[in-house]
């Protein structure tokens, strides 16, 4: 009679067992010591609920690092990232919140770098031509300058922390060209928009490569109906004149939804 109820018991707990592993977060994230740097995609310009201690950096408990630490417990959390970061303000204000032991890092960074912000404005104001001409300067400024400054970038981020892993977020395609009916710029431009997103992200790609940092690219998840063009479901603001700074970043949809999960699936 006493093997039925010891087998009883053994199945029991064999079930807390395996509803405790699957509900827990992963061990590394549990135990991670995570820092999150970058510019306005990374701090959540856009999503909302900013908090009051940012100040102008804008950071949201909406945006992806946030969120994460939210639902993986990890053993510390620290954003950093602000809005308008450069490469160059990463290294002068942001390293120092690494440490060695931190273990794990996230950044999206290089769009500032090239001036896209006010590129993507221009398009807005002045039209077809001149967007086509900005964005075609910029792809060749990037070109030129980003590959040095993220890899000296990344290389510092390694020197502090040797032992974290690296997670590089980039930029989402902000048009869905294939939309019957798009109001605002012209078909020209919202190709030549994404074109320059993808330059973006292929240099920030290639660095990460090159540095042993895995890359978490946004774009199938923002390009699955969720670009400006595709109405109520999109993930992205449109240019909006009363708050210029919100303009083509990702709403809080658009961090829990493309950022967020990206995120997670490279941070392991």
């Amino acid at each position: 009679m006493r093997r039925p109820r010891l087998s009883l018991l053994l199945t029991t707990l064999a079930g807390i067992v395996t509803l405790a592993l699957a509900t827990a977060p992963p061990a590394s994230a549990a135990g991670a010591n995570y820092v999150a740097l970058g510019d306005s995609y990374s701090s959540g310009v856009g999503a909302g609920s900013y908090t009051a201690s940012s100040g102008s950096c804008d950071r949201s408990t909406n945006a992806y690092p946030q969120l994460w630490a939210n639902t993986h417990a990890p053993a510390s959390f620290r954003s950093v990232a602000c809005s308008g970061a450069t490469t160059v303000d990463v290294t002068n204000s942001q390293l120092s919140a690494l440490s060695a032991s931190t273990t794990l890092v996230s950044m999206s960074i290089g769009g500032n770098d090239v001036g896209f912000a006010t590129v993507l404005e221009d398009c807005v104001i002045f039209g077809t031509s001149t967007c086509v001409s900005e964005i075609n300067a910029a792809e060749n400024q990037a070109r030129a300058i980003l590959p040095g400054r993220f890899d000296a970038l990344y290389s510092a981020i390694h020197t502090r922390s040797p032992g974290a892993r690296a997670v590089i977020l980039g930029y989402p395609r902000f048009y869905d060209t294939s939309a019957w009916f798009c109001f605002g710029l012209s078909d020209t431009s919202h190709r030549k928009i994404n074109e320059g997103a993808d330059v973006l992200d292929g240099l920030a790609q290639a660095a990460a490569g090159r540095h042993g940092f895995a890359f978490g690219d946004v774009r199938s998840r923002f390009a699955a109906g969720h670009e400006i063009c595709d109405g109520s479901s999109s993930w992205l603001h449109a240019v909006d004149f009363g708050d210029l700074g919100s303009s083509y970043h990702p709403t809080a949809a658009g961090q829990s939804g493309g950022y967020l999960p990206t995120f997670a699936a490279a941070a392991g």
